[in-house]
């Protein structure tokens, strides 16, 4: 059994709910208005794949437009450059660095990452209060995971996002029900994402009229870890929050988990029967965990 002493827990003091990772094409400026309005935890501004090569300086102009005039209330904003290797990317990289401070977004997601070098690079040109987010998304970016997440030490670097449509591609994989070739893949990055406290969201799921299939993987990435998915369509967000946020159950026992603790009558003890359940003090921290997710939910809601 586990014999820490009876310590309050922490690491969960500030949260943000990262749920759902909508990918919003910047060539349209339709859809970035109406991203104003949809429940997304967070709107991952594409100016990559979703653009084609001739729509690349309007979407960026627009993607820029759009951030000045704000109204996105409690969504993470974060824009996905081209890869400063194209023709594009220094130019995306330079427009934003050219935003004022309020317009900015959360973080710059940069595509096609696979070495500490990139890592170091982008967080050097990032303005300041502007994160580093990173596809993981090639075979290399794989075989370097450990060391790519330890560059957060040192770095701007805070979320691995999974790039599965790539990865399967470069791995010449079928991406099957379950996902049984990318397990590994996702495994990893996920461990390694939590080895140096970084955010991991899982890679999209593409059959946008399948919504069992959504929620299946969704519950698929839930119960391995990951912090969110990443979607392709306004339609996967309500499957995808639901699944993503504690239920109305793990939040009750959570609380009781936590109460039972913080009872005087219960200091230094390490082990207790909660609702019939054995529990130890690793299941106290969990269920904080829980009870942060939980109000950062609430609050991101109430903020629109």
């Amino acid at each position: 059994m586990n014999e820490q002493n009876n310590q309050q827990p922490s690491g969960f003091v500030v949260m943000r709910p990262r749920r759902s990772a909508l990918y919003m094409p910047g060539a349209n400026a339709r859809a970035l208005e109406k991203a104003r309005t949809l429940d997304a935890d967070c709107l991952l501004l594409d100016l990559e794949d979703a653009v084609a090569p001739d729509a690349k300086a309007e979407a960026r102009d627009q993607i820029c437009a759009a951030l000045m005039q704000g109204g996105y209330g409690q969504r993470e904003l974060v824009v996905r450059i081209n890869a400063l290797d194209t023709p594009w990317g220094r130019d995306d990289l330079t427009a934003l660095q050219q935003l004022a401070p309020t317009a900015r977004p959360q973080a710059i997601l940069a595509p096609k990452i696979s070495s500490c070098d990139e890592v170091y690079t982008l967080s050097q040109a990032l303005p300041d209060g502007v994160d580093l987010w990173i596809m993981v998304e090639t075979p290399a970016a794989i075989f370097n995971i450990q060391d790519l997440a330890a560059c957060a030490r040192d770095s701007k670097l805070r979320c691995f996002v999974m790039g599965t449509n790539d990865l399967a591609k470069d791995m010449q994989a079928n991406l099957v029900t379950g996902r049984a070739p990318l397990m590994t893949a996702l495994s990893m990055a996920l461990m390694a994402a939590r080895q140096y406290g970084l955010v991991a969201l899982d890679g999209v799921f593409n059959d946008i009229a399948d919504e069992l299939g959504l929620r299946n993987e969704c519950q698929q990435g839930a119960d391995m870890g990951f912090d969110g998915k990443t979607l392709i369509h306004p339609s996967q967000l309500a499957a995808c929050n639901d699944v993503f946020a504690p239920s109305t159950e793990e939040i009750a026992q959570a609380r009781d988990v936590v109460a039972a603790f913080a009872a005087p009558e219960n200091a230094g003890v390490g082990v207790l029967k909660v609702n019939g359940k054995m529990t130890e003090l690793l299941h106290r921290d969990i269920a904080a965990r829980t009870l942060a997710i939980a109000d950062a939910i609430a609050a991101r809601h109430e903020g629109g």
